[in-house]
């Protein structure tokens, strides 16, 4: 009993004092029990420190224990302020960062081309080649000893001045040396008379390795046979890696001083074998430099080897024409390539969502395509618009019925065709399909796949043993939509200046006082870069008494009254004469009195002009290639709008103040040499039908005669007060028709003119 006693209590308490134990023992250890002395001589010079009586003490170390002396010692010290010195900055250093982050990262492209071309060649094989290679690759560049004074269109073009070879071929190497080295990592050089296949070059150089001197192209002895290694021919072509550059550079001057030959690619063979040792090659890593030879007289259409379609380059070519017609052949090619990837694709989806956990039904219709849109309310279900070859059942305009024509009936037309053809694909050769009417036609736009159609076709069903049968058939077809690109776009600046140009009848003078002072709020006192130009319009007789009654008078006092203003400010205007007034006789009065390369707006009197719209005016305005026709948010008549209320200070853009009207195209954004080149266009038309100045509107001639991108789009920032328009009758029926239209849609909402008419019977009834 005394024993499992003193057990339970030596457990319980053990612990305890085995830790006691263990923590003086660890105490005990740390202790420095060596009596560390100071020594004046000795090595523990670093431990002595000199008290404020001019004794030295031993500095005690971290781990030694105070004496009662040390202690008395210490009541001795007084701290010492160290002053501080405020270091002196010299001016901070600016911080250089790049431009492009690619710069900064030490990213480059792939691929530089450079065409060599000549002055006879430029406007025939050159332009040829820059169509059919610049829309696949990023960098193209023309080299040519002398150049014409024009340069064709969208070609960048370095000339050298000399019509040397071998001098030229210097300074392209040269060139790419100062300018591109540090920006790509291969450089393909190619004549003019060569076509290239500009996706199969991109494909060899992105399975190369950039680190490696390589000097890859059609191998070809020297001449005379005495020199080793073998240069790249350069009829098709060569590639040379930047590494390889890089290494020559020290020694180009070296090879245009001592190396002598007739022909620019043999010289450069000598140069890059004589001070790189690189020999040119065909076949790299297991790459081939795929190449071919045509004949005099070679017929494309019989061309059918091996060696032909797998062709990088192929040369000579003798004329644009078979430049163009290699494009085609190659591109065909190379389209059937994709759709036979596309059908493998189609195939292995198919095989794969048979074993998926919904089965067939996780593959969509068509395969590869978006699933269609899902409504998620009542409001949201994509409607069915329903049409025969005929008729549509869908107007634009409101009406039930209308004749199927234009692209409508294009589009109907191609869809019946493609649906016949697909039916014969999957039926002949048993049975042949002929179309012989469209029963139903249905389609809709779904806005995550692209138009989708259901057909009821009577077909005409002939086997092969000639018996033919008529049937019905429903099919389903889907027009999808492309892949979303960024379309490249010449460049625009907001700083380009903008000629307001403001044409005034006699029956809106009073709008005048409104538009100059909100026009100088916005441009005046901004420095906006614009200038306000007016046009007063005079009929015959009011033009023979502007000498003694003046009806603008009133309008030149308050301009001249702005700019005494504004000093800086001059308002210029120009007066015409004129029995019909139209839009084109003005602008034949304007572009004439302007430089070739301005831009101009012209707009109404009653329209509030910003800045806001004026960038965008000059952003959507591109020269030769767009122009622009803004559409203005027009008050209601406030009359109606306001009817037994209080007018607003300013209109919001509400339902109820007012609308966007499409029906008025009197504001638009252009060049002077855009209006010049359609308006020539459009001179053999005018002779012939005089009328045609006065039918017509500057949107019309923009969008028959220029061939220009013609944008139309809403524009917040342009505002105009009510006004009606008085609409002239010698117009073509389709804009007098317009401008009616625009009258009694700008006079009101619906309901507004609901109401109107409401209270108008309420008061007759009464």
């Amino acid at each position: 009993m005394r024993f499992s006693a003193f057990s339970s209590v030596l457990r319980s308490v053990g612990p305890v004092v085995i830790g006691i134990s263990l923590g003086f023992t660890l105490s005990l250890l740390s202790v420095n029990w060596t009596d560390e002395a100071c020594h004046l001589d000795g090595g523990e010079r670093e431990d002595v420190t000199l008290g404020h009586d001019g004794q030295l003490r031993g500095a005690r170390k971290p781990n030694s224990i105070s004496t009662a002396n040390d202690a008395e010692s210490e009541e001795d010290f007084e701290p010492r302020i160290v002053p501080y010195k405020q270091v002196q900055q010299g001016p901070p250093k600016k911080v250089f960062r790049a431009k492009y982050i690619s710069t900064e990262l030490g990213m480059r492209e792939r691929l530089f081309v450079g065409i060599l071309t000549s002055k006879n060649t430029i406007n025939t094989l050159g332009v040829a080649v820059n169509r059919t290679i610049s829309h696949h690759l990023d960098t193209v560049i023309f080299f040519s000893g002398t150049r014409n004074r024009k340069v064709p269109h969208g070609m960048f073009v370095v000339s050298h001045g000399d019509e040397r070879l071998i001098w030229n071929m210097f300074q392209n190497i040269k060139y790419v040396l100062d300018r591109h080295i540090h920006e790509y990592d291969w450089f393909y050089f190619v004549q003019d008379d060569a076509y290239t296949e500009a996706d199969r070059i991109k494909a060899l150089v992105d399975h190369l390795s950039m680190d490696r001197e390589i000097y890859m192209g059609r191998p070809q002895e020297f001449i005379g046979g005495g020199k080793q290694g073998k240069y790249c021919y350069g009829g098709f072509g060569y590639v040379l890696s930047r590494t390889l550059l890089l290494r020559l550079q020290p020694f180009l001057e070296n090879c245009r001083n001592d190396i002598l030959s007739a022909r620019p690619d043999e010289w450069l063979g000598r140069c890059i074998i004589d001070y790189t040792g690189a020999n040119c090659v065909s076949e790299y890593q297991g790459l081939q430099y795929h190449h071919y030879e045509l004949g005099k007289n070679s017929d494309l259409e019989k061309e059918q080897s091996e060696p032909f379609k797998k062709a990088l380059t192929v040369h000579p070519v003798s004329d644009p024409e078979q430049m163009y017609r290699l494009h085609r052949y190659f591109t065909e090619i190379e389209l059937q390539k994709t759709y036979d990837e596309i059908a493998k694709l189609q195939a292995e989806i198919k095989n794969v969502s048979a074993v998926a956990f919904e089965g067939n039904r996780s593959a969509q219709w068509p395969v590869g395509i978006n699933p269609p849109f899902e409504p998620k309310s009542r409001f949201e279900v994509l409607k069915w618009e329903y049409f025969t070859e005929e008729e549509i059942y869908s107007c634009v305009d409101g009406s039930p019925r209308c004749e199927l024509r234009g692209v409508d009936r294009v589009d109907v037309a191609d869809v019946i065709e493609v649906a016949v053809v697909e039916l014969n694909k999957k039926y002949e050769p048993v049975l042949h399909l002929k179309k012989q009417q469209l029963i139903n036609g249905y389609r809709r736009f779904d806005p995550v796949r692209g138009m989708e159609y259901t057909l009821d076709l009577q077909l005409e069903v002939v086997n092969q043993n000639g018996h033919s049968r008529s049937v019905a058939k429903r099919v389903h077809l889907l027009r999808p939509l492309s892949r979303i690109e960024i379309i490249p776009m010449p460049y625009v600046t907001e700083a380009t200046r903008i000629h307001v140009i403001i044409p005034l009848a006699l029956q809106h003078r009073s709008y005048v006082d409104h538009f100059l002072e909100v026009f100088a709020s916005s441009a005046f006192e901004t420095g906006e870069n614009a200038i306000l130009t007016f046009l007063f319009i005079y009929d015959p007789v009011e033009a023979q008494q502007v000498n003694k009654n003046d009806i603008f008078a009133g309008v030149k006092a308050q301009i001249s009254a702005y700019e005494r203003k504004y000093p800086t400010v001059k308002v210029p205007w120009i007066s015409v004469k004129t029995e019909t007034p139209s839009q084109i006789k003005f602008m034949d009065v304007i572009s004439k009195k302007h430089p070739v390369d301005s831009l101009f707006f012209l707009a109404s009197v009653n329209t509030n002009v910003n800045s806001e719209f004026l960038n965008r005016c000059r952003m959507n305005s591109i020269n030769n290639w767009q122009v622009f026709f803004p559409v203005h948010f027009q008050d209601f008549n406030p009359d109606v709008a306001y009817r037994n209320q209080q007018r607003p200070a300013a209109a919001d853009l509400v339902k109820d103040a007012g609308r966007f009207d499409r029906g008025s195209f009197e504001e638009a954004c252009f060049y002077n040499t855009d209006y010049m080149a359609a308006r020539s266009r459009m001179a053999a038309d005018a002779q012939e039908n005089e009328d045609l100045l006065e039918t017509l509107d500057i949107f019309d001639v923009f969008l028959r005669y220029s061939g220009l991108h013609v944008f139309r789009a809403v524009e917040p920032a342009l505002h105009q007060q009510y006004s009606y328009r008085a609409c002239n009758p010698r117009l073509s029926e389709d804009l007098y028709h317009r401008c009616i239209q625009s009258n009694t849609e700008g006079l009101g909402s619906r309901s507004q003119l609901a109401m109107l008419l409401f209270e108008q019977e309420q008061g007759n009834s009464t």
